[in-house]
């Protein structure tokens, strides 16, 4: 299971390597912006595909087709499905 970043406060220390924040820079620099905003929305960016990813489910054609068959002529219940629909409460 994922775990959940829990924070107290809104800094988000991170040490970053020469050569690699000189990289970050350059390209901050060529968007025209700051490194903090640079840095920001693309780890938004990335973010919001991972959870897409995670959250989206994605089926083919016939995985599709499957799934539309079978809630157009669902199976008959089995014991097992039958016997949890009897222990039910039935109302009031």
């Amino acid at each position: 299971m994922p775990r959940v970043a829990i924070e107290s406060t809104n800094r988000f220390p991170m040490q970053i390597p020469p050569a690699e924040k000189a990289r970050l820079m350059r390209a901050a620099a060529l968007e025209q912006t700051s490194l903090k905003d640079f840095v920001l929305q693309n780890a938004l960016r990335a973010a919001d595909a991972v959870i897409q990813k995670a959250e989206r489910l994605r089926l083919d054609e016939a995985q599709t087709r499957f799934l539309l068959d079978l809630l157009d002529h669902p199976p008959a219940p089995n014991d097992k499905l039958l016997a949890a629909a009897r222990s039910l409460p039935t109302g009031p």
